[in-house]
C-alpha cells in the first residue's frame, strides 16, 4: 500500500525506501518521477516494468548536490565540471562520457554514456543516495505535472508516494555533452525547462560568476554598490506592489532588499546562471519567490507586474537589446508600474568612468540613450540618481 508523504518530505524516509529496494513516485523540479536504487537491479527492473519501458532503454542518474554527483563519477574533467556547475542544479539532464562504466543499469544499451541530473529540489537536499529516475508515465505517456496525472496504476504499485502538489509540466533540457570535455561541442537532444539562450549562455560564454564571493568581488570592483541598491529600493518606497519582476536576480540582493520593502509582495526573477539562482533561493527561502533560468533577452514572465527591477545587468545587452527590452518590459507593467533601472553607465565626463569594464561584455550607455528608449516604449521617464558611472533611472507606466 502506498504511503503518502506531505509536500515537504521527510529525506531519511525517502533514502530508506530507496535503501530496501522501493519504488517511490516524488515531485522534481519538472514534472513528477518514479525513483529506485540506480544500482539495485532488481528495483530498476521493477521500475521499468511499472513503466513498461525497455530495458535496453536509458535513464539518468539523479544526486541532489553536484558535489556528491562530482565525487560519485570522478572521471567528469574540469571543463566539463565548470560548465555543469553552471547549468545545475535547475531543469536540464545531460548525458556525458562513462568511461569508468558507472551506473550500468541506467545506461540502457549504451555503457559509455552516462545521463546525470541534478535538480533544484530544496526539500531533498538532505538525500544522498544516488537514485535511477524516469517521468512517472507509461512508456511515451504525457508528463505528469500533478499528482493526479500520474497512472492510478503506478500510484497504486509505488511503495512511496510523495505530493509536491502542482509542477512547472515541462520535462528538463537534456544537453549531449559527451564531446564538450575535447571540443567543446554541445547539442541539445531535447528541449524543455531551459531555454536554448539559457543554455548556450552557460555553455559558451566566458564570463560566468560563481555564487561564491560573489558579493564580496562586486563590492571591491563597486565600491558604491550598496548605496546603488539602496537608491534602487528607494525609488520603489510608498507604492503599493503586489507583485515584483526582478531582471537579472544573481544571488538575490536586490530581491532580498525589495521583498524587506514591500512585505505583502510576491517576486518573480529570472538569470542565466542556475548556480547563482540557487544561492538566491537559500538566500530568498520558501514562499514569495519564484526564480527561473532565463536571458533578458528571452520572453518575460507574464506580468502584469506593478515593479520592475534591475541592478547591474541590463549593461551587458547592447543598445539594440536595450531598447527591445525595454518595450518588452513596458507591455508587462501594470498602469502605474514602474521600470527601475540601476546599472553601470557611460557618464558624460570620461573621467568619472572607474569601474573596470570587460570588452564585448559590458556595454553601457549613456543616461540620455536610456531616457529616450524608455520613452520610446511609452514610458514616463526620470533619473533619480547619477554617481560617477552609475545611474538609477526609472519608466513609469501611464495610467
Amino acid at each position: 500500500m502506498s504511503v503518502h508523504e506531505p509536500a515537504v518530505p521527510d529525506a531519511e524516509a525517502f533514502e530508506r525506501c530507496m535503501a530496501v529496494g522501493g519504488v517511490a513516485v516524488f515531485p522534481a523540479d519538472t514534472v513528477y518521477g518514479l525513483a529506485c536504487d540506480a544500482q539495485n537491479r532488481v528495483a530498476v527492473e521493477r521500475l521499468y516494468r511499472l513503466k513498461r519501458r525497455q530495458l535496453d532503454k536509458p535513464s539518468a542518474v539523479m544526486f541532489f548536490s553536484l558535489e556528491l554527483a562530482f565525487a560519485a563519477v570522478p572521471e567528469i574533467g574540469g571543463r566539463t565540471r565548470a560548465a555543469l556547475t553552471r547549468l545545475m542544479p535547475g531543469p536540464v539532464s545531460v548525458l556525458i562520457p562513462n568511461p569508468g562504466l558507472r551506473y550500468p543499469l541506467a545506461c540502457g544499451a549504451d555503457k559509455l554514456t552516462l545521463g546525470l541530473r541534478v535538480p533544484d529540489l530544496p526539500a531533498f537536499r538532505e538525500v544522498h543516495w544516488p537514485i535511477l529516475q524516469s517521468s512517472a508515465n507509461l512508456a511515451g505517456g504525457p508528463d505528469p505535472c500533478q499528482l493526479s496525472d500520474v497512472p492510478e496504476a503506478l500510484r497504486r504499485a509505488a511503495d512511496m508516494v510523495i505530493d509536491g502538489g502542482r509542477l512547472r509540466g515541462t520535462p528538463s533540457t537534456v544537453i549531449d555533452l559527451r564531446r564538450y570535455e575535447e571540443e567543446g561541442s554541445w547539442r541539445v537532444v531535447r528541449r524543455g525547462g531551459m531555454s536554448d539562450g539559457a543554455v548556450a549562455a552557460a555553455l559558451t560564454s566566458p564570463f560566468n560568476f560563481e555564487p561564491a564571493g560573489y558579493e564580496t568581488g562586486i563590492r571591491d570592483e563597486i565600491p558604491d554598490y550598496d548605496e546603488l541598491q539602496d537608491r534602487l529600493v528607494g525609488v520603489t518606497a510608498g507604492a503599493a506592489v503586489s507583485r515584483i519582476l526582478d531582471l537579472g536576480t544573481g544571488t538575490g540582493e536586490t530581491a532580498h532588499r525589495l521583498l524587506a520593502a514591500h512585505p505583502q509582495a510576491w517576486l518573480t526573477g529570472v538569470d542565466t546562471s542556475p548556480a547563482m539562482l540557487a544561492a538566491a533561493r537559500v538566500r530568498l527561502g520558501p514562499g514569495r519567490v519564484d526564480l527561473h533560468v532565463a536571458r533578458l533577452e528571452d520572453r518575460l514572465p507574464e506580468g502584469p507586474f506593478e515593479l520592475v527591477a534591475s541592478a547591474l545587468a541590463v549593461h551587458h545587452l547592447d543598445a539594440d537589446g536595450k531598447r527591445d527590452l525595454f518595450t518588452r518590459t513596458a507591455a508587462v507593467l501594470a498602469p502605474g508600474g514602474r521600470f527601475v533601472l540601476a546599472d553601470l553607465i557611460v557618464p558624460e565626463d570620461p573621467a568619472l568612468a572607474t569601474i573596470p569594464l570587460t570588452e564585448g561584455y559590458d556595454l553601457p550607455s549613456t543616461v540620455s540613450e536610456q531616457l529616450d528608449w524608455l520613452r520610446e516604449a511609452g514610458l514616463e521617464a526620470q533619473v533619480h540618481w547619477v554617481q560617477g558611472d552609475l545611474a538609477v533611472l526609472s519608466g513609469t507606466r501611464p495610467v
